[in-house]
C-alpha cells in the first residue's frame, strides 16, 4: 500500500475562508437562501473626570449592545416563515402562543374559513370557536401554540457559522440568542435578485476559532 503523501508546507500555513466556504445554521437548520451576515457590538463607555485635573481619572463600563443584520435572496417563498416551507414554519422550537383573535386577521380569512394557503390553524388544526363566532367566549384559555407569521414572533435561537475550505481547515463561530427585529423587501424592473433584509439583536457572540481539519482516511488505497 503506498504511504500517504507528505502535507505541502502551504497548506500547513494559513487558511483564507470566503463566503462560499462558509454554512450557516439557523437553530438546526441549513439557511441555504443567506446570502450575508454581519453584527457590530457597542458598549458604553464614560471618562471620569474630578476636580484639578483635565485628563479623564479612568473610564466607567456600561451596558453592552450586540445587533447586526441578515441578507436572504428571494427564490420562491418567504425565507423564514412560509406556509410550511420556510425555516421557521413547522417544528415545535419555533411555535409561540398566540391569542386565538390575533391569529385570525380578517385580511387572512374568507367567512371565517382560512384562505387557500394559509397555515395558522390551531394545535388541534380547527378553527378557534370564538374566532367563527367573532367575539371573545373563553378569557381563560384563548392562547394558541402556533407557527410564526411574521418574522419578529420567531423565539429566540442560534446562528452557527460554519467554514470548510479545499485545504481542509475548519472553523466556526456562532451568535446566541438572536431575536429578529426588522424585516425590509422590495423590488424593481431593475433588480436581476430580490432580497429580504432583517436586523436583529442578539446575546452573546462566541468568536471564529479553528476546529481540528478534515483529514482523508485511507490516502492511497485502493477500494477492494
Amino acid at each position: 500500500m503506498p504511504s500517504a503523501p507528505t502535507p505541502s508546507a502551504f497548506k500547513q500555513s494559513y487558511n483564507s475562508i470566503s463566503g462560499i466556504d462558509i454554512k450557516a445554521v439557523f437553530a438546526s437548520k441549513v439557511a441555504v437562501p443567506l446570502q450575508a451576515v454581519s453584527y457590530a457590538i457597542q458598549r458604553e463607555k464614560a471618562p471620569i473626570y474630578t476636580m484639578g485635573f483635565p485628563n479623564p481619572r479612568a473610564f466607567s463600563r456600561g451596558k453592552r449592545g450586540i445587533a447586526g443584520s441578515l441578507i436572504f435572496v428571494l427564490l420562491d417563498k418567504h425565507p423564514l416563515v412560509a406556509s410550511g416551507q420556510g425555516l421557521f414554519s413547522d417544528g415545535p422550537d419555533f411555535k409561540f402562543w398566540a391569542d386565538m383573535e390575533e391569529i385570525r386577521p380578517s385580511v387572512a380569512t374568507n367567512n371565517n374559513v382560512p384562505t387557500t394557503g394559509f397555515s395558522l390553524t390551531t394545535a388541534a388544526g380547527a378553527v378557534p370557536a370564538d374566532d367563527t363566532a367573532g367575539v371573545e367566549t373563553d378569557n381563560l384559555n384563548d392562547q394558541v401554540f402556533t407557527q410564526p407569521w411574521y418574522v419578529d414572533q420567531i423565539p429566540p435561537f442560534d446562528i452557527t457559522l460554519t467554514g470548510s475550505n479545499e485545504q481542509g481547515t475548519v472553523v466556526s463561530m456562532a451568535i446566541i440568542g438572536v431575536e429578529l427585529v426588522n424585516e425590509g423587501y422590495g423590488i424593481s424592473i431593475d433588480d436581476l435578485v430580490s432580497e429580504y433584509q432583517y436586523t436583529f439583536v442578539a446575546r452573546e457572540v462566541l468568536p471564529w476559532t479553528r476546529l481540528p481539519p478534515n483529514t482523508a482516511s485511507g490516502i492511497g488505497s485502493t477500494a477492494a
